[in-house]
């Protein structure tokens, strides 16, 4: 593995930090506003029986976490072998 330039570095965190900032606002949204602040008018909208509102609550955030987990190691393992970086 090469060492990486101070430019970089700082290029390869920018995008960490704004691939890490999006995919957190991303979660909060669903989370916090669809499951929680919303769900009263989500819950109007029937799934399978349940609420919508329950629905994303219960479910729906975990399952948008787990995906985000996938998506970010997705796109952090291609930012690494862009700047040839490998784990050991």
């Amino acid at each position: 593995m090469a060492e990486l330039t101070q430019e970089q570095r700082e290029s390869y965190w920018k995008y960490n930090v704004k691939l890490t900032t999006t995919l957190l606002v991303i979660w909060f949204v669903v989370t916090y506003l669809l499951g929680g602040v919303w769900a009263d008018v989500l819950n109007e909208i029937t799934i399978g029986g349940f609420p919508l509102g329950y629905y994303i609550a219960a479910q729906g955030s975990l399952a948008i976490f787990v995906i985000e987990i996938a998506v970010y190691a997705k796109l952090m393992n291609a930012k690494d072998l862009e700047y040839g970086i490998r784990e050991e």
